[in-house]
């Protein structure tokens, strides 16, 4: 497996543990970032280290695929996306005060030296 993979998997634990810990009724939706990753691992029959095990509630001796299907899991049915600001809690701000995204240059010559 690709020390990337092994890598971005471990940062999604984090996450994962960081969501899990806030109360349901408060905790954003699953992020779609998880996806990906998720996708990518659904197949790998190789052991995940014990320590991971915990973390996502799985006995010992678990696979990665096991350890997607927890991500899987966790976003199916969501409708929406939380932005990366929404997560792991729903922000507290209403919509139009965080939601409003500006136009970007489309090119570099905006920013002369």
């Amino acid at each position: 497996m690709h020390p990337a993979a092994k890598l971005q998997f471990e940062r999604m634990i984090g996450e994962y543990a960081r969501w899990r810990a806030v109360a349901e009724d408060a905790r954003s939706p699953a992020p779609a970032w998880w996806w990906g990753p998720a996708m990518e691992l659904r197949h790998i029959q190789e052991a995940l280290p014990v320590e991971w095990c915990v973390e996502l509630g799985l006995p010992d001796g678990s696979t990665w695929a096991a350890g997607a299907n927890v991500f899987l899991k966790a976003m199916a049915g969501e409708k929406l996306v939380p932005w990366p600001y929404d997560f792991p809690r729903k922000a507290a701000m209403s919509e139009p005060e965080v939601r409003d995204l500006h136009p970007q240059p489309t090119d570099d010559s905006a920013f002369q030296p």
